[in-house]
């Protein structure tokens, strides 16, 4: 498989690889400069030369993936029989530099309700390399009068987020479309549709993170109604409310989203 059809591959599947690519070669070598390799956590896609080359620049990209690096970095190897070596021994004779690329899994973010503090956040957050999904009830919140085109006009007009639209009736169904690890924010316009919304994401082991705009006195009201519909003390702790960060006080929707926004990024680089 080439290696780009690979990376495609696992990003759309939401795996973390590293590139890595042979950038200089001195002397003899087993493949010239720019071969490639993919490596993810379970498999590796291509070649780089084998032996105690490839090896070892397999260990070094899942050294990364496991601590979640986003920098690049060089590793350089000498193909020679006096060299110590952990997998054998590669006497060519010359000397490689390898280039290691991480390439992190895109964040996905849900925003529920684009009301003045969604909007706000929409704008924000579309400015970040995310997968961003906008979803409400209400379909003239999403007009593209209101919301503009991603990258064309309006409040999206720069952005670089991969922004997904949806009108959901019934906006829980909009959880469905979430892929693992997402973190939804729930702003709507309606309590009622913030309780339904906090319920279903609770049946969801595999979010990333759900907060939830409100008061305290809202908190303790959707705690009783959480707990009737089934859910213990461990569920209720997996919501964070009220949402954002202490720093940055206000209630001003754009402060709000400022706020909020700051801690999604917090929260986004703490699981990578």
């Amino acid at each position: 498989m080439d290696w780009l059809d690979a990376l495609r591959r696992l990003r759309d599947a939401r795996t973390p690889a590293v590139i890595v690519t042979l950038a200089i070669v001195r002397g003899h070598a087993p493949r010239n400069g720019g071969a490639k390799m993919v490596v993810a956590p379970d498999t590796v896609f291509g070649t780089v030369g084998g032996g105690n080359l490839e090896q070892t620049a397999i260990d070094r990209a899942r050294e990364l993936l496991a601590a979640g690096s986003a920098e690049p970095e060089l590793l350089t190897l000498k193909l020679s029989d006096k060299a110590t070596t952990e997998y054998g021994v590669q006497c060519c004779g010359g000397e490689v530099t390898l280039m290691l690329e991480p390439v992190r899994v895109v964040p996905s973010v849900a925003v529920f309700g684009m009301g003045h503090v969604g909007l706000e956040l929409a704008r924000i957050l579309a400015r970040q390399e995310l997968e961003l999904h906008l979803v409400d009830s209400r379909a003239e919140m999403l007009a593209p009068s209101r919301l503009g085109v991603p990258g064309v006009s309006g409040v999206l007009a720069d952005a670089v987020a991969d922004v997904r639209v949806h009108h959901e009736p019934v906006p829980e169904a909009g959880l469905a479309e979430l892929p693992p690890g997402a973190h939804v924010l729930i702003m709507t316009h309606d309590h009622l549709e913030d309780l339904a919304i906090t319920d279903s994401a609770l049946r969801r082991d595999r979010l990333g993170s759900i907060g939830l705009i409100g008061s305290k006195s809202k908190w303790v009201r959707f705690t009783a109604k959480l707990t009737e519909l089934g859910h213990d003390e461990a569920d209720l702790g997996r919501v964070t409310t009220p949402i954002g960060i202490p720093e940055v006080a206000g209630k001003a929707p754009a402060t709000i989203a400022v706020s909020v926004a700051a801690r999604i990024l917090q929260l986004i680089e703490e699981a990578a």
